[in-house]
């Protein structure tokens, strides 16, 4: 193990001055190299002559002394930070913002945008890297579940945008970490923000096809719309979907990219049905002409006119996508896979909302029963059989269908 030792070298003007001297040498987080010196940038007189000198050499031999305990308390730790000039100087939210520039330029990337708008509300414009620390993580979690308002529309943000928010600036925190920006994952050792189960929308089989039947103003937003509820795949995905992406023959046709908000490589089977709502084959985006305005535009007035009232967003078509198999009996890690989820965590949220949805239907059968029937006591013996998990889900693909008609 190293040692850390505080010692003087003689400077100009009868002063020294004072460096660390860390013997073996360890590795500069910047460097990659092997240093021993890590230099104080203080110094002492070396003969003080007034009382003024004194004083300063009492003052700074003292926090020389701290500074060298500390030390040796982080080389003890493997904790070379204090030897990095980016760490001591550079200022995280440009770090920040830098991450932020790596995500694809869709909703997922204004999300990003406000994190760190947020972050930058509760900080100010500069921080530097050896000021983050557990203390300020846990304030800024405090701060976002405030529910402060400084967005264009003024509204206070809920628990689950605070909850988002806040995941950007851990995933952050573990890049720094990665990189030997701190010496500390902080991203690994605070807490998350625990998020609210929220209502999710979607669309019964009987809606789906009322709102296939109706007329759309724009046919690439209606087919792109549908193709998400036979394929559960995201927006995001659909808008950089390529045609080379997509493989196989009848019946077994498939899609092989790489997701876009979990980057990872995906084999995504998909129906017979779902290709015809692609077109002709051609080359390049398959769904020419789509954005997210002309999404958002458009879908109000289409589900106003098939006369549904639920406030659908394009999202939405995934939900409905998730809650219509396992209706249908598709098993959950199977709907795991097929919706691209790193945790079936993620996935067990739609069978809260099927088992809600049987729960209500159960209820719906009701008869007038005699006393003699309401006295009995009756002992319900439930049994659970035993759940085979397949991986079969290139049946499944066709769980949903649709008589779809193209707008003339």
């Amino acid at each position: 193990m190293s040692k850390v030792t505080l010692r003087s070298k003689k400077i100009g003007k009868g002063r020294k001055s004072l460096f660390l001297d860390i013997y073996p040498p360890v590795i500069n987080p910047d460097t990659g190299k092997l240093q021993r010196k890590h230099y104080l940038k203080i110094f002492l007189y070396g003969n003080p002559n007034t009382t003024q000198e004194r004083f300063h050499n009492k003052e700074t031999l003292e926090l020389a002394r701290t500074e060298a305990a500390l030390r040796q308390v982080d080389v003890q730790n493997l904790r070379f930070g204090f030897l990095s000039q980016r760490m001591l100087n550079g200022n995280f939210i440009e770090f920040f913002e830098l991450e932020r520039s790596k995500r694809p330029n869709n909703s997922n990337s204004d999300n990003w945008k406000s994190a760190i708008s947020y972050f930058k509300a509760f900080v100010g414009e500069k921080i530097l890297f050896p000021q983050l620390n557990e203390t300020l993580c846990e304030e800024y979690a405090d701060y976002l579940l405030s529910a402060p308002a400084i967005g264009r529309a003024g509204r206070p943000i809920k628990i689950n945008t605070a909850y988002s928010y806040f995941a950007k600036f851990k995933a952050t925190l573990k890049v720094a970490f990665k990189k030997r920006l701190i010496p500390v994952n902080l991203g690994q050792i605070i807490d998350s923000i625990t998020p609210e189960d929220t209502h999710r929308e979607f669309l019964f089989q009987d809606e789906l096809q009322i709102l296939a039947d109706t007329p759309c103003d724009s046919d690439v937003v209606k087919r792109t719309s549908l193709f998400s509820v036979l394929t559960g795949l995201r927006f995001s995905d659909c808008l950089t979907l390529d045609w080379s992406e997509i493989r196989g023959s009848k019946g077994r046709y498939f899609i092989q990219f790489s997701i876009d908000k979990t980057r990872q490589a995906e084999y995504h089977p998909i129906s017979d049905q779902a290709v015809t709502l692609l077109g002709n084959r051609e080359v390049g985006i398959v769904f020419k002409g789509l954005s997210y305005h002309l999404a958002d535009r458009t879908l109000p007035g289409w589900l106003k006119m098939a006369g549904i009232g639920k406030h659908i967003t394009f999202h939405c078509f995934r939900h409905t996508f998730a809650t219509l198999q396992l209706l249908f009996g598709t098993d959950i890690v199977t709907l795991s896979k097929l919706l691209g989820h790193k945790n079936i965590k993620t996935t067990m949220i739609y069978v809260k909302i099927v088992d809600k949805l049987k729960r209500d239907a159960s209820d719906r059968i009701r008869i007038i029963l005699d006393d003699k029937w309401l006295n009995l006591k009756n002992e319900i013996l439930v049994k659970s059989d035993n759940i085979q998990y397949g991986w079969n889900n290139q049946n499944v693909t066709s769980n949903i269908k649709l008589v779809w008609v193209p707008n003339s």
